[in-house]
């Protein structure tokens, strides 16, 4: 049985972030003294789009990393595609940030996202008929 400490790992990195993005939603609503949505400023519109894309997409990734981890799919890919992960998340970050349209950032950060979901999904799958 795994501790699933890689995982963790990944988890913890990943909330930090979360956490830093939500964080800068707060500062911009405090500093536009706006309570719901957007208060039509763009800059708040897109930070609370990085940090949605982020909600939206990191638990998903983190569950098939833990049933991975479980299958005992090797350590060092683990580390890969958690490493990975969160350059992807900080790209994807970045390139919102930065432009409503299409970017670099935006661009690589979600296709090695999806990456990583089909890589992770694909394992788990035949890890799963393999011990059938």
């Amino acid at each position: 049985m795994t501790t699933l400490a890689i995982t963790g790992l990944y988890a913890s990195l990943l909330s930090f972030l979360i956490i830093v993005l939500g964080a800068r939603i707060s500062h911009m609503r405090m500093k536009y003294r706006v309570g719901l949505l957007d208060g039509g400023h763009p800059q708040l519109t897109h930070a609370i789009r990085v940090h949605g894309n982020a909600v939206e997409w990191v638990p998903l990734v983190l569950i098939l990393f833990a049933c991975a981890e479980s299958q005992h799919l090797p350590y060092w890919a683990l580390h890969l595609l958690g490493i990975t992960l969160i350059m992807s998340r900080l790209l994807h970050a970045w390139g919102v940030s930065h432009s409503s349209g299409k970017s670099f950032g935006r661009f690589y950060g979600i296709m090695s996202t999806w990456l990583i979901i089909l890589i992770l999904g694909i394992y788990n799958l035949y890890a799963f008929i393999m011990t059938r």
